[in-house]
């Protein structure tokens, strides 16, 4: 019985169109990692990862889950264990992770800097894994920066917290290095009215950072707006919002100061008064990167923390988050709507957690274009849950299919590791897959010129003007 190599030049290209749209044209193409949660530190640092487990394990809650699924413990994942140990806890799991994304990205990941083409990662070989990677880590080629060159990445886009002091931007900027490392405006502490305590440490980390007294919502405003131009001078071009569901309520300025006032003079507040906040808070935003020409990102649609018990453990963003089932439509419709009457509607990404969302956010994108950009309103890319095979095809079917997939910005890796960069070979490799089979079944045309034009722009030029990246 013969069967195809796993994961040889050809993965994933199932017909020979699709291999020459892949090996001419997608594959070299630089990379624009728009949105991502890259430490900026270890950038301007250039660090060299200790070990395999630094640079693979550390932070990455898709390989948590799957350790837990699997038996494994909690030291062994977010405890105390040494970081070998770890690493020999994941050898076990992955032969268990056949079928799952996390099967592939483990080994294009280890073809992906590291060359290993010849081994499947278990238990028996986890000992010369880990000392030939280990090895290779030391090396200059591999540190931080080192990897995005060998990945050709010419953006980088962190995500920042707008009190952050943001001092490894301001190295990173003076430097030439051949890699854009620019903030993203994430302000997701400054919605968060409802736990009160941490929302006012929030807003005097804010004083601090915009050297504004702060008393009025205002004042609140204005710190945000401060930290908002030190952002932009940086080379920041987007916000960003995780939200579990588009915050809409309608509300007025006088109804919003009151509720920032009785926070701050740590008072109760209801469910209706955090969610007039939390809509006028994402309004605001929406207006200030209207007026920078920034773009808008809403990831929408996760239920984050579920378990309590583990979150007081593990701590947030530790792997105990699912797609959520909130409705969409009508929210959705009323906060673009409202930035749009205004005249205030940045050009806007808008991300689903949840795959029957697609044909949703991908229609509703058409409702908001204005003729100003191309593809002012961007259905993102897949992400979380599904940013894997099935998840990235679906996507490029719902887009294709009720909008223009042309426009699209392309894939990003919204990951915490240096190793991820294989997500975009990933994306490019199902997109010629699909595009060479329409080829093959007489549903495109064999225009290798036309379709080549097209790769380029969803890999990479779309997304450097719509974010103004001059790279």
């Amino acid at each position: 019985m013969s069967s195809k190599p796993f994961i040889d030049e050809n993965f994933l290209l199932q017909n020979k169109t699709a291999q020459k749209l892949y090996h001419n044209c997608a594959k070299d193409l630089p990379i624009i990692d728009y949105h991502c949660h890259l430490p900026a530190k270890e950038i301007a640092e250039d660090i060299n990862f200790k070990n395999l487990t630094h640079i693979w394990l550390a932070g990455d809650h898709y390989k948590w889950r799957a350790l837990r699924t699997c038996g494994e413990h909690e030291r062994l994942i977010t405890g105390e264990a040494p970081d070998k140990e770890k690493f020999l806890a994941w050898a076990r799991t992955v032969p268990k992770t056949l079928k799952n994304p996390l099967f592939h990205w483990t080994h294009l990941e280890l073809r992906n800097p590291f060359g290993i083409t010849d081994r499947l990662l278990n238990e028996e070989n986890a000992e010369s894994i880990w000392e030939e990677c280990n090895e290779m880590l030391q090396q200059p080629e591999f540190s931080a920066r080192g990897i995005l060159k060998k990945n050709e990445v010419k953006v980088v886009g962190t995500s920042d917290d707008p009190t952050d002091s943001l001092e490894h931007h301001a190295k990173l900027k003076t430097q030439e290095m051949g890699v854009k490392v620019v903030p993203t405006f994430r302000p997701d502490s400054g919605m968060e009215i409802e736990q009160s305590e941490k929302f006012v440490d929030w807003v005097k980390k804010l004083e601090q950072a915009s050297d504004t007294d702060i008393t009025t919502f205002q004042d609140f405003l204005a710190a945000l707006k401060q930290r908002h131009d030190v952002f932009n001078e940086l080379g920041c071009r987007a916000s960003d919002h995780g939200i579990e569901y588009p915050h809409s309520e309608s509300f007025s300025e006088n109804q919003v100061s009151g509720i920032f006032s009785k926070v701050m003079r740590k008072q109760m507040i209801d469910k209706e008064d955090a969610e007039i906040f939390k809509s006028a808070f994402l309004y605001y935003c929406g207006v200030m990167d209207r007026e920078k020409d920034w773009v808008m990102q809403l990831h929408i649609g996760p239920i984050r923390n579920n378990n309590f018990r583990m979150m007081k453990k593990a701590g947030k963003d530790a792997g105990f988050d699912s797609i959520g089932d909130a409705p969409m439509g009508k929210s959705l419709s009323k906060l673009l709507n409202r930035l749009d009457s205004d005249d205030n509607l940045p050009k806007t990404i808008l991300y689903n957690s949840n795959p029957k969302d697609n044909e949703l956010f991908s229609t509703m994108i058409g409702n908001f274009q204005d003729g100003s950009v191309p593809g002012k309103v961007q259905h993102g890319p897949p992400w979380w849950f599904l940013d894997q095979k099935d998840g990235m095809e679906r996507h490029i079917e719902s887009l294709s299919s009720m909008s223009i997939l042309y426009e699209f910005v392309g894939m990003t890796t919204d990951s915490r590791s240096f190793l991820s960069y294989s997500r975009h070979d990933y994306f490019r490799r199902i997109l010629c897959n699909i595009l060479g089979t329409e080829v093959e079944e007489g549903l495109l045309p064999s225009d290798l010129d036309l379709l080549n034009s097209y790769i380029t722009k969803i890999c990479f030029t779309n997304a450097n003007a719509f974010f103004r990246f001059e790279v």
